[in-house]
């Protein structure tokens, strides 16, 4: 299981948790948990999309530098 399923799995279980109770602060913490848990998949999605871009940017420049010599 890679890290961004590992924080939607626990969004998931944050949501179920908030379903299941019926005290309002307890459900609001739990809905907040979740929304932090989405919050860091989406950042971890970017993170993984800027590193391919740069990896194939940077792999691009050695190309063209080997052309050059």
């Amino acid at each position: 299981m890679s890290l961004i399923e590992t924080y939607r799995a626990n969004a998931a279980a944050e949501r179920a948790a908030a379903e299941k109770t019926n005290l309002p602060n307890r459900r609001a913490m739990h809905e907040r948990a979740a929304m932090t848990w989405e919050t860091m998949a989406t950042s971890a999605e970017d993170t993984l999309r800027r590193a391919s871009v740069n990896q194939a940017a940077k792999a691009e420049r050695t190309e063209q530098d080997c052309e050059l010599r």
